[in-house]
């Protein structure tokens, strides 16, 4: 009798054949695996997850509005034709060039965990882990304030008009896209119990298909006040406390105190060089240090020698993702409760050290942390004929989120307090008032002080794996923005995660079609648990700047609905 692991080489065998030639037709220019060319254009350019908001984007940017106008624009509609993956309930982080001090900025808009929710509480409830769904994972919502924390430092056009496509759509109705309709029907599943959710997002008792028509007049409401009365309309008065009653009446601890004391922060970002390139994360309680990490550690290594696909990169893109995690589980959490040795993490000195434990021969089962003194979700990216270039990323978590659908306020807020751990000992313990580890991060690369490049690609603990691809694609195997994002993806899961999780047995190397046989036979010679699957590998947003004309090219994540455009 054949194993399970036969069987199991006999499918990803077939796939590897079939992929090569499964297109129509390749491409007359560039790579065979792209799926179509770059958008390019002079005055502005927006790229996001689904066409309508990626209009709206240039709408404003047409109207006199600048990249940091159409960024929020955009967000507001995907809120509304994207609720699978974003929404006002979550929360936001930005990094945003601007033209005219010449120098980057980082947005942190991650809310808090509840002051009334105690660590006790867990301890006396025999609560082990946080529920990923209903009150319990529910933390401030940060988005709104996000947006009025960007335009009151870099918006030019009002609020009011902004907001105003979103209102509009949530108001007329549109038409929910494919991939969008996949994923509402399968988010319902799990959230049709929950008050509130089935009233706003499954009219009629089911999930609109793809290509019907939905309305949300509940967000167009709460997205009118919003507009008019500024942030405060959010976070203070009616709309704060339906939300405050609601997550009571459900068991929850989120009050009106929580919502009124929510602010955004100003962060630097932080950066390494690569490749004579400068690529800029922002720092914890987000993930985006990892990223640093591993191109620290890549940047030792010829990969444009190894070539792409390559059995040697593949294994030493896993072994340095796997070190990087390692120290992302113990180490990032939020930096106002725990001292955070960044510094030393993404040192070049860090990353030699780290490198003595990789093996270029065999998969390891496990790595130590380094011992140092001390998820869905949209991207998108819009860029101005002034130069001022916007890096965004928003998310409620876990798709939908928590399921928990207050007041007729037409959203769902997020489940990110399920990121925390039930350990006071750990940097990510829970605590009240506290931001938990964060999965959603921006990214940006400058060449000689200059803005080069706005992206992102998001995706739980892909977004690093993805950001790191994304940088080696472009820089290392010489692709273009669209190349870098079609090029087939791997995605390593089963490091040690700051939920507690600790990484066993190597964990499971998931790849895309397009790998071929030889190199998947490699990978599990040197010990590889290698598979398939889809739907895990992201989504990709991009915006190049030619430092020299000023022209853009734009790239859009052919695995979902979304659009670059510019004009």
């Amino acid at each position: 009798m054949f194993s399970s692991h036969y069987y199991r080489f006999i499918f990803i065998f077939f796939l590897a054949l079939l992929s090569p030639g499964a297109k129509a037709q390749d491409r007359i220019t560039g790579k065979t695996f792209a799926t179509r060319s770059e958008v390019i254009a002079r005055h502005g350019m927006a790229c996001t997850s689904q066409p309508l908001a990626t209009q709206a984007a240039l709408d404003v940017l047409k109207a006199g509005g600048n990249a940091m106008d159409a960024a929020i624009a955009a967000n507001a509609v995907l809120g509304l034709v994207e609720p699978v993956s974003n929404g006002i309930g979550g929360d936001i982080f930005v990094m945003l060039w601007d033209a005219r001090t010449k120098k980057l900025y980082g947005l942190n808009g991650s809310g808090r965990s509840p002051y009334e929710l105690t660590f006790d509480y867990f301890k006396k409830n025999g609560i082990n882990r946080i529920p990923a769904y209903g009150p319990l994972p529910v933390s401030v919502p940060g988005c709104v304030d996000g947006w009025f924390a960007l335009h009151d430092r870099f918006g030019k056009l009002p609020m009011t008009r902004l907001l105003q496509p979103a209102i509009d759509y949530a108001t007329e109705g549109f038409p929910v896209s494919e991939v969008i309709a996949y994923y509402w029907r399968s988010n319902a599943q799990n959230l049709k119990k929950y008050k509130g959710f089935s009233q706003i997002y499954m009219p009629g008792g089911k999930t609109p298909a793809k290509g019907e028509i939905f309305k949300n007049p509940y967000l167009a409401k709460t997205l009118t006040a919003i507009a008019k009365g500024g942030r405060d309309a959010f976070y203070k008065g009616e709309i704060a406390r339906k939300i405050a009653a609601y997550v009571h009446e459900q068991g929850g601890f989120l009050s009106e105190k929580d919502l009124a004391d929510h602010h955004s922060e100003w962060v630097d970002p932080i950066s390494t060089q690569y490749r004579g390139y400068d690529i800029w994360e922002l720092p914890p309680n987000g993930q985006g240090t990892a990223v640093l990490q591993q191109l620290n550690m890549l940047e030792k290594f010829d990969l444009a020698g190894m070539g792409f696909g390559s059995a040697d990169y593949i294994h030493t893109f896993v072994e340095t993702k796997k070190l990087a995690f390692e120290d992302r589980a113990k180490y990032y959490a939020d930096p106002d409760f725990n001292k955070i040795p960044l510094a030393r993490l993404i040192s070049k000195s860090y990353a030699a050290e780290r490198l003595k434990l990789f093996d270029k021969e065999r998969a390891a089962k496990s790595y130590p942390a380094g011992n140092l003194e001390t998820g869905n979700t949209i991207y998108l990216t819009t860029a101005d004929e002034e130069g001022n270039m916007v890096s965004l990323i928003q998310s409620n978590y876990r798709g939908m989120g928590s399921g928990m659908t207050p007041g007729e306020l037409g959203f769902v807020l997020q489940d990110r307090g399920e990121m925390f751990i039930i350990d006071s000992t750990h940097v990510n313990g829970y605590a009240p008032h506290k931001r938990p580890f964060h999965t959603i991060i921006p990214a940006f690369i400058t060449k000689d002080g200059q803005p080069y490049i706005s992206f992102g690609l998001m995706g739980g603990s892909m977004q690093p794996q993805g950001h790191v691809q994304i940088v080696v694609n472009l820089l290392d195997f010489g692709m273009n923005m669209q190349e870098a994002g079609d090029a087939p993806r791997i995605c390593h899961e089963g490091s040690s995660e700051p939920t507690g999780e600790v990484m066993k047995d190597g964990g499971i190397v998931y790849l895309e079609s397009g790998v071929s046989y030889e190199t998947i036979r490699q990978l599990m010679g040197r010990g590889h648990v290698i598979q398939y699957t889809n739907g895990i590998y992201g989504g990709y947003q991009a915006i190049r700047r030619d430092p020299v004309t000023g022209v853009y090219f734009g790239a859009s994540e052919s695995r979902k609905d979304g659009q670059a455009a510019g004009y």
